[in-house]
């Protein structure tokens, strides 16, 4: 054989051994899961409906495919929660309620044998890390002693390792309103084993999901395995004041008059439209500040040279009304409530897209999974869609024509408010003890803001609205009752 013959065959040898070691490597996709609290879907920049300043998420729009109908199916903190992480409906997962200790009767808590996605991907040979807040476990004496759980109502605990679902790396608390000076456990930290910090939570919480992404020294992960990481960011949630000056002065000498330019938002002078004045610029700092943030992780990734191989999902568990409609804040019907920020960046194949599917808590599990190339691990009795077509491109793309609203109260599940809402109309049946039924009928197109009860004058559309929600109690068993 001729050497030159020799060389060539060997370098070609060498260089498909090398292809093939490439494709060894490759390892899964790793995902990234930020979430901050009370964030509505209208208050960011690119939206082009409120002030806000969000310079991180508006270029992160242009890169991902962003859900323009997503929603909180409840939106209320523990059971959206409970929803993304379980995929189950919340009379299937337990958490009726928000986690706190008037709630414990109910057994309001995420159980340990729920399987979710984390505990999939734990078994799949992922490596995962939480943190921030998760307020899935209910409240027990002796109650941990922090301020969150001085006077009746008590809110924090810690989460037993077994509780955890999956996340080898735990750097979180239940819920702890106190931004300034937040608390956290860690991963081996005993009931008694908090610590606090004397710096904003999102700021923190940056910190400590940027140090797990660089990973030095292999302290947070096995670098030889792909990672999931949830970040999960206490404001915007009230206190809205408490956030680092440098954010409010972003504010500061805005007229917060042209803030209010809002049909729905109350007028000055009445006890709610007075507590949007004084809230509203604080949240918008607060946004701000969680988007810089944000900014920081994205920074990190590709720093670390992985963002070429990580999925990254931006949402929030539910909106905030801040007064608008009278209302101090969620858990209720209207937009400003139900509507959410979903925004997924997969490398590679998105581009900046707008869908208007109605996507909601239900499914976001089967859509991470699918999203992973691991829909067959999915179970099959979750009742979500999974949304990977839409946001690659690649297959066809099952829809639905309205999601679900629910809120439940403390008492029968019988009672409470049940609705749906389609790309169009917001329809509830309000059935509280001891008082008559109440139906609502937004028209959001002709009616943007919901200021107009059309239930009286549609009674045709009432009745079809009314057949399709039957459908959905059926399809949930749900014990609600329409009169």
């Amino acid at each position: 054989m001729k050497l030159t013959t020799f060389v060539s065959k060997t370098l070609c040898a060498g260089a498909l051994l090398s292809c093939f070691a490439g494709f060894a490597q490759k390892k899964q996709p790793n995902i990234i899961f930020v979430f901050p609290d009370q964030m509505r879907g209208q208050a960011m920049g690119f939206e082009d409906e409120e002030l806000v300043k969000t310079p991180n998420l508006d270029t992160f729009k242009q890169e991902s495919v962003n859900f323009s109908q997503a929603i909180a199916n409840y939106p209320v903190c523990s059971p959206t929660r409970a929803m993304i992480f379980s995929g189950m409906h919340p009379l299937k997962n337990k958490v009726i309620l928000n986690c706190n200790n008037e709630t414990e009767k109910f057994g309001s808590e995420l159980p340990k044998d729920a399987l979710c996605w984390s505990d999939i991907l734990s078994t799949s040979g992922y490596d995962l890390g939480y943190v921030g807040k998760w307020h899935l476990d209910s409240p027990r004496p002796p109650y941990v002693k922090c301020k969150n759980n001085v006077g009746k109502k008590k809110w924090n605990e810690w989460c037993e390792p077994d509780r955890r679902h999956g996340f080898d790396y735990w750097h979180a608390y239940g819920t702890y309103d106190y931004h300034m000076h937040p608390m956290y456990w860690d991963t081996d930290a005993p009931r008694d084993g908090f610590k606090i910090y004397n710096q904003w939570g999102p700021t923190h919480e940056a910190t400590k999901a940027i140090e797990y992404i660089e990973n030095k020294d292999g302290n947070y992960r096995n670098n030889d395995k792909p990672f999931a990481l949830v970040v999960s960011i206490n404001p915007p949630h009230s206190p809205y004041d408490q956030v680092p000056e440098k954010y409010k002065n972003i504010y500061k000498d805005m007229d917060v008059e042209k803030l209010c330019d809002r049909p729905n938002i109350p007028a000055k002078g009445t006890k709610w439209g007075d507590y949007y004045r004084k809230n509203i610029k604080n949240y918008y700092a607060c946004i701000t500040g969680v988007d810089e943030q944000f900014g920081r992780i994205l920074e990190a990734l590709k720093e670390s040279g992985i963002d070429d191989n990580t999925i990254i999902v931006f949402t929030s568990d539910h909106g905030n009304c801040i007064g608008i409609h009278d209302r101090v804040s969620k858990n209720n019907w209207f937009e400003e409530s139900m509507r959410v920020p979903f925004m997924v960046k997969v490398p590679g194949v998105t581009n900046g897209k707008n869908v208007d599917y109605q996507l909601g808590s239900l499914d976001i599990y089967p859509t991470l999974l699918g999203l992973l190339g691991m829909s067959e691990k999915t179970p099959s009795n979750l009742k979500g869609i999974d949304y990977t077509p839409a946001i690659t491109g690649k297959g066809k793309q099952k829809t639905v024509d309205h999601q679900w609203y629910v809120r439940m109260n403390y008492g029968p599940k019988s009672g409470g408010v049940r609705g749906i809402r389609d790309d169009r109309y917001t329809f509830v049946i309000e059935n509280e003890k001891d008082k008559d039924q109440q139906v609502y009928l937004y028209d959001r197109q002709e009616d943007p803001y919901q200021l107009i009860n059309i239930a009286s004058k549609n009674k045709k559309k009432v009745r079809r609205m009314t057949s399709l929600l039957k459908k959905d109690l059926k399809k949930y068993e749900d014990p609600f009752i329409i009169r």
